[in-house]
């Protein structure tokens, strides 16, 4: 389908640099250095070689089968070299360019061009005015990004190339890996629709996040999605919503942004998850991408104090999940263990002096009760708590039990 995008055999690079500091250059640089192991071909009629690549001319002069370009000339020049992936039988292509819709009528007319002539080509599209893509299972890095995030199983589908390099930095210093890493731009013929059926079916891929400014069509979006979300989490930031943010969208990548209760209430139909904040989408990912799918709505919380509890137990109650009703075994077996002081009831206090073994204790009990689905544990440091004792505990329950365990300490 989208192969050639992910897993090339070879790849031209139009408008490849020798300057440090230009686009050509890094997009270059990024895929010889992380360990793609096809060929690579940079086009430049200004040099012989770059980067110690022997360097072309054009598309024509390369004397073997391309499977991609990426294009990063201006955005003048880009249709003359889609005349020319044509010619070479290039069915994929990546362009990068900006100066396109987002920049204005001129812009757009090129955009309508450039759509007309892929259309008529049979090529696939990615962008423009894109950062490009990465796919850590082919070490394929044909984007301007300054990292290259380490193998994972969440992927990160984005309109925005800035948001990309954030949630990079990111993943770089939480050490989140990742399997497919795209920008989309513009999406003027591939976009989130195309995407999500890619990484439906990516082996690697457990976790799909999103950016998005707009849906092209949320008919087919979100059949598309209700297919992904039945077996993988999908979890979307979608800016626009408000006037000022739809007014910015359309100056960034031309985008017009939807009604926001129609989309909200649509995503809740296909099983996404909206993220109201890339730290809400942080979050999200962490834990999806390292605990096992909930069974069910219902959470038991287990926590040291009392306030925190509460509050987590009122965020429950305005979600989409539900408080446990723990089972009389399990309520028994509690208040035969705990301190007369505690609370015994979902939330469950194990009281402020709470050590690790107290902890390990309740812990076991709840996963246990097949009322719960999953478990919550708050841990407030007081002058004797465990610390340390306690993550270890949580972490061999985690390991041993086939429920998601979240935890905030």
């Amino acid at each position: 389908m989208l192969e050639h995008f992910f897993s090339p055999n070879a790849v031209a690079v139009v408008g490849a640099s020798r300057e440090t500091g230009k686009v050509g250059y890094d997009v270059l640089k990024n895929m010889v250095t992380y360990g793609y192991a096809g060929k690579v071909y940079p086009v430049n009629p200004k040099a012989d070689n770059i980067l110690g690549i022997k360097t072309y001319p054009s598309l024509r002069e390369i004397n073997d089968t391309v499977e991609l370009a990426v294009i990063v000339l201006p955005a003048l020049h880009v249709l003359e070299v889609v005349d020319e992936c044509h010619a070479k039988g290039i069915d994929s292509i990546i362009v990068i360019s900006a100066g396109f819709k987002e920049s204005g009528i001129e812009g757009a007319a090129r955009e309508r061009e450039l759509l007309r002539k892929i259309k008529q080509y049979s090529i696939r599209m990615l962008g423009p005015n894109c950062l490009g893509l990465i796919d850590t299972k082919s070490a394929l890095n044909v984007s301007f990004a300054a990292d290259m995030p380490a193998p994972g199983n969440i992927a990160f589908i984005s309109q925005s190339g800035a948001l990309c390099t954030s949630v990079l930095d990111w993943a770089v210093q939480e050490c989140i890996g990742f399997s497919k890493f795209i920008s989309m731009g513009n999406k003027t013929d591939i976009d989130e629709i195309d995407l999500i059926q890619v990484v439906e079916s990516d082996d690697q891929t457990k976790v799909v996040l999103g950016y998005l400014e707009g849906v092209k069509n949320g008919t087919v979006f979100m059949h598309t999605a209700r297919k992904i979300t039945k077996k993988k989490p999908m979890i979307i930031v979608k800016s626009g919503g408000t006037v000022a943010g739809a007014k910015a969208a359309s100056s960034h990548t031309g985008t017009l942004a939807g009604a926001e209760n129609a989309f909200d209430a649509a995503c809740k139909q296909a099983g996404i998850l909206r993220a109201k904040t890339v730290e809400e989408l942080f979050d999200y990912a962490r834990i999806f991408s390292h605990q096992p799918l909930p069974q069910g709505p219902r959470i038991a919380i287990v926590t040291n104090a009392g306030g925190p509890g509460i509050i987590a137990a009122d965020a429950v109650e305005r979600s989409t999940l539900k408080m446990a009703t723990f089972s009389k075994n399990t309520l028994d077996i509690l208040r035969s263990s705990l301190p007369a002081m505690a609370n015994v009831y979902n939330p469950v206090d194990v009281l402020g002096d709470a050590k690790a073994d107290r902890y390990h204790l309740v812990i076991e009990k709840v996963i246990e009760d097949l009322n719960v689905d999953m478990v919550l544990i708050i841990l407030t440091p007081q002058a004797m708590t465990e610390i340390e004792k306690t993550a270890e505990v949580i972490g061999d329950i985690s390991n041993r039990t086939g429920k998601p365990i979240v935890t905030s300490f």
